[in-house]
């Protein structure tokens, strides 16, 4: 059985083994993508923020408790709403229950709007970039990470198990579709060259102010041993865009 948006992590299984993989020091989450998130994002003090595809809303506890003004997650799964209403009681955030899909973006209303691997699993960039051009404030900021697409062109190397030591880039500038085997599931996702997403932002209106590969830093690991293995290939690609003044 596939997969596609965030249908899979509703199924038991799935959910639990991921929240557990997702919790250890060293996953490409943490150990990665995180701090190239915040430094990208930078001064979020009292401001608005939208997070497409929230997973559990860890990320928003984080954000109100040092400071946002308010927090809005957007989550597909059923499963993570749950256990994103339970990190954000009493906090003052909120989690709607939409795909990024459906959610009805309301126009010029956050200053800061993210995502954090969740667009790969979107067919439909260009119409999800232009609705996130519209509901963010002039000079308001997108940051936003997804699978790195030398890791999203081809997921054969995944046949020699999950640590693999080589990888195969193939079929790089064919877009589109791609099914990956995952925590024993298959789930659906979208590859795109970075040119692709490049293009689709500056269509939609979009100034891209940064862009990063996730180059991994040794005092974010808890060995050497892993720092090493990731600092073989990227594994994810993080964009910072912004909604300049007109």
């Amino acid at each position: 059985m596939e997969f596609r948006g965030a249908s899979a992590y509703d199924q038991e299984d799935f959910f639990r083994n991921y929240m557990k993989r997702r919790g250890r020091k060293d996953s490409p989450n943490n150990a990665i993508e995180s701090p190239v998130v915040y430094e990208l994002i930078g001064d979020f003090q009292n401001k608005r923020i939208l997070d497409l595809g929230c997973g559990d809303a860890s990320f928003g506890k984080d954000l109100l408790h040092q400071g946002a003004s308010s927090y809005i997650g957007v989550e597909g799964s059923e499963q993570m709403v749950k256990a994103a209403m339970l990190n954000l009681d009493s906090s003052g955030g909120t989690v709607i229950h939409e795909s990024m899909e459906t959610y009805r973006f309301p126009s010029n209303e956050f200053d800061i709007i993210t995502s954090r691997f969740a667009i790969h699993y979107v067919s439909d960039i260009h119409t999800l970039f232009q609705n996130v051009y519209k509901s963010l404030k002039e000079n308001g900021k997108f940051v936003f990470s997804v699978q790195h697409p030398l890791i999203t062109s081809s997921f054969i190397s995944k046949q020699t198990g999950e640590k693999r030591e080589n990888w195969v880039v193939d079929d790089y500038f064919l877009d589109g579709e791609r099914k990956e085997t995952w925590i024993g599931q298959i789930v659906v996702k979208y590859h795109r060259t970075i040119e692709q997403y490049f293009r689709k932002l500056t269509m939609s209106g979009f100034k891209l102010v940064d862009l990063r590969e996730g180059t991994p830093m040794l005092e974010h690991f808890s060995n050497e041993e892993e720092f090493k293995r990731r600092q073989r290939i990227p594994i994810v690609l993080v964009f910072c865009c912004m909604k300049l003044a007109e």
